[in-house]
């Protein structure tokens, strides 16, 4: 990366491992042949442009996967999911990010003297103790009201109609497809939420996830459950670093309406427990629910928990749905090379 990013055909500034994500996904013949040989931190830096460019992974690999543009249709593409326009200072980030985690750079990293925190003393030892913790009032309640509105419109369901609360269009499991709309961006962009993460990393160089909503019916006889079991979304591949996952409550959320759960406190004893396995057993195999904990809250409430805790939603014994944004910051240009065990 050598002086400012010219401008492409397409007229989107040169991004770093940008062809390079898009050749090792869509280029045939001799040009994947050059350009596409494994290396293993091509995954992370995928991550760290797509989030960087305002992107969401699912939409971005569904478009590449299906779609198989050209890299001049890919810019285009790009620049139609920014409005036409991205900033040169975020490309000027991504850029200086992936040459960080290239090992060509350090990033200046620390939070400035005029930081006001948003967890108190007891907020922190709950973290440090059960390894989550709720920010209230994230958001405000006419945020929260956008976004669930967003979500009951892209599903073309009614509120009012529980019956047609199961139809599986645009649903995957409990997961929504909806990434992109101009409610779900603002609350990415909530200032109380970014400030709550750069507490936790003590950074506030933080890269925000682009990611989809959640859409967890009550259960029915002939509609159970559609969720996963509790699971981690990290290798457990030791040492496990420091992940941070959160997710929004979009609804009032009781405990039994389909709420986050997880096993608090298994962050500091998940290694010893790994050691203690019986030989060739799987971990991802074991039943945690007798241990797991639902996390109730209000419209507006946030939940951050810590990804090396087993968590998932809950079945939703209420009688309304549970809607939610999943949101995360993290610094860019960190990445994880571990292998995926």
């Amino acid at each position: 990366m050598q002086g400012y990013p010219r401008e492409s055909d397409a007229g989107l500034p040169d991004v770093s491992h940008l062809h390079r994500l898009w050749s090792r996904h869509v280029a045939s013949g001799r040009e994947r042949r050059v350009t596409a040989a494994t290396d293993p931190l091509d995954p992370a830096l995928d991550h760290l442009v797509i989030f960087g460019l305002g992107l969401g992974l699912h939409e971005t690999f569904h478009y590449l996967f299906f779609q198989r543009p050209s890299f001049e249709a890919f810019q285009s593409w790009i620049l139609a999911c920014n409005g036409g326009v991205i900033d040169p200072a975020r490309i000027a980030r991504v850029n200086a990010a992936v040459a960080s985690a290239l090992g060509q750079g350090a990033p200046v990293r620390g939070l400035p003297a005029d930081f006001v925190p948003v967890f108190d003393d007891s907020d922190l030892r709950c973290w440090a103790e059960r390894g989550y913790v709720v920010l209230r009032n994230a958001v405000a309640p006419e945020a929260c009201q956008a976004a669930e509105r967003a979500i009951w419109e892209f599903l073309g369901m009614d509120p009012e109609s529980p019956d047609g609360w199961y139809d599986g269009a645009n649903l995957e499991g409990i997961m929504v497809t909806l990434v992109r709309h101009p409610a779900f961006d603002a609350n990415r962009q909530s200032p109380r939420l970014r400030k709550a993460f750069a507490q936790l990393w003590g950074t506030d160089d933080l890269q925000v996830s682009v990611d989809r909503g959640g859409f967890n019916p009550p259960e029915r006889p002939n509609d159970r459950f559609r969720g996963s079991d509790l699971h981690w979304d990290t290798s457990l591949a030791r040492p496990i670093p420091l992940r941070l996952q959160g997710i929004l409550y979009l609804t009032e959320t009781p405990a039994d309406q389909g709420a986050f759960r997880c096993v608090p406190g298994f962050h500091r004893r998940i290694e010893s427990w790994l050691t203690d396995l019986p030989p060739g057993a799987d971990p991802r195999a074991h039943d945690f629910s007798a241990e797991a904990v639902p996390i109730a809250g209000k419209a507006g409430d946030f939940v951050i928990w810590d990804a090396r805790l087993p968590h998932g939603a809950s079945p939703n014994r209420g009688t309304r749905p549970r809607l939610v944004q999943y949101i995360a910051c993290h610094p860019p240009g960190e990445v994880d090379l571990r292998p995926w065990v």
